[in-house]
């Protein structure tokens, strides 16, 4: 058996407010395999947002240990974690982050600055990219000419234009018509399926839902298997 891509051990996460410490994941354990696609579900405030983020070296956690791929990213200095995510992870968010001044090849282009690409390798690999969510011919659209569903495209495009290992999709259907949504799900599917990327995604629509391979529940800020 291969060793799982995430390890994630007694991962305990609490957040100050004045004197007040709220507690927001409680001794999680689990292991995500390489090519999952895992769906996160669970009520608002319990600790969905907070696991994705702690798996994508965003938050720092208070106990336990998030190993990826070998790396105990908990145990990574600031600067190395950021260079480790630039390589690693790749974002989807739910109001696509996307800068309204660049064209969709510019904002895809972002994540290939912090590398040694040249300027015209750059620009290849974000034309891959865009034509990988479907978008060969929206390179110089700005995000206001842009429907909500090209925008999270554009955004996908984003995320995996560095080949990252993982990719975290925080509500990435959850902006979007019924329609849009189905769509950015076919093509997450496909990412999977195709590219057999790594996905976990938080999310509270149950059709979102049903496109991933493994569903979690959390509540309360404790996991357990929905299906």
């Amino acid at each position: 058996m291969d060793a799982p891509l995430i390890e994630i051990a007694h991962l305990s996460k609490s957040y100050r407010r004045g004197d007040q410490v709220i507690p927001v994941l409680s001794d999680i354990t689990f292991d995500i395999a390489a090519g999952e696609f895992l769906a996160l579900i669970g009520p608002s405030g319990s600790g969905k947002s907070t696991l994705l983020n702690c798996i994508a070296g965003i938050d720092a956690v208070d106990a336990g240990a998030v190993v990826i791929a070998g790396t105990d990213i908990t145990g990574l200095t600031e600067g190395a974690l950021a260079s480790w995510r630039s390589r690693h992870v790749g974002f989807i968010f739910q109001f696509y982050n996307l800068i309204p001044v660049l064209s969709a090849l510019e904002n895809v282009e972002l994540p290939l600055l912090l590398t040694s690409l040249s300027a015209r390798e750059r620009r290849e690999h974000a034309l891959a990219a865009l034509a990988a969510v479907g978008l060969p011919d929206r390179t110089d659209h700005k995000p206001s000419q842009l429907s909500g569903g090209q925008q999270q495209r554009v955004a996908i495009a984003r995320a995996i234009v560095t080949d990252p290992d993982i990719i975290v999709a925080d509500e990435p259907t959850g902006d979007l018509d019924r329609q849009s949504a189905a769509d950015i799900m076919a093509l997450l599917g496909q990412l999977n399926s195709q590219l057999k990327k790594t996905i976990v995604m938080v999310t509270h629509d149950p059709r979102a839902a049903e496109a991933a391979h493994l569903v979690r529940e959390l509540d309360k800020g404790e996991l357990r298997v929905a299906h």
